[in-house]
């Protein structure tokens, strides 16, 4: 996975996002990290531009790609 990009939005941090793999990685502000799957490039272009991340994140992604929650190590 390739480095996150940090965002300006009220819900989500940072995104990374993979086009080999098609894996969009989402770190959401209350600091949990989730990856969705068979996410296409045009969808993470559209998300990257779109003026509210939150509002396209809930109506094209969250519930629409398949996700599960990324566990990072806490760094000591």
């Amino acid at each position: 996975m390739g480095k996150l990009i940090p965002v300006e939005s009220s819900m989500i941090q940072a995104v990374g996002y993979d086009s080999k793999t098609r894996v969009l990685e989402v770190m959401f502000n209350s600091g949990q990290t989730y990856c969705y799957e068979g996410v296409p490039p045009k969808v993470y272009k559209e998300l990257m531009a779109a003026e509210s991340k939150g509002r396209y994140m809930r109506a094209e992604i969250i519930d629409v790609y398949p996700d599960y929650p990324v566990s990072r190590r806490r760094r000591r």
